[in-house]
């Protein structure tokens, strides 16, 4: 298998990334009318800054400016989380249409945790 990334859509993170987003446009959907201009649009900028901060940091130079987006990303997910319970809590939607979205907020940070600790320990390797 051909692990080769020349691409920031080469990224596993990134891809998965997009899947989220999509995962979320489809949640923001759900929600009532009188929601669309509020938690469905933080849902949606959410979403959406996940895989862009991915792209944003593989395309900087150095590897601190590249953490820095995925660790933004990162936050992201996490925000994305939160806003996706409170959904839940609220009843407007129910917790089992939030599966794939809340596993694949998980799953994108646990991969974005990964890569940051490999930049940061290749940062100590090389001052040391």
């Amino acid at each position: 298998m051909d692990q080769r990334v020349d691409d920031y859509k080469d990224l596993i993170a990134w891809r998965r990334a997009m899947e989220l987003t999509k995962a979320a446009y489809l949640l923001a959907r759900m929600l009532p009318r009188e929601e669309n201009y509020a938690l469905a649009d933080q849902i949606r900028r959410s979403s959406v800054s996940i895989p862009s901060n991915i792209a944003e940091g593989y395309g900087r130079t150095g590897s601190k400016e590249y953490a820095r987006f995925l660790s933004m990303a990162r936050g992201s997910s996490y925000e994305l989380e939160t806003q996706i319970i409170l959904c839940v809590d609220l009843g407007y939607i129910q917790e089992a249409d939030t599966v794939k979205a809340i596993g694949l907020c998980k799953e994108v940070a646990r991969i974005l945790t990964r890569i940051l600790q490999s930049l940061v320990n290749k940062q100590e390797i090389k001052t040391h």
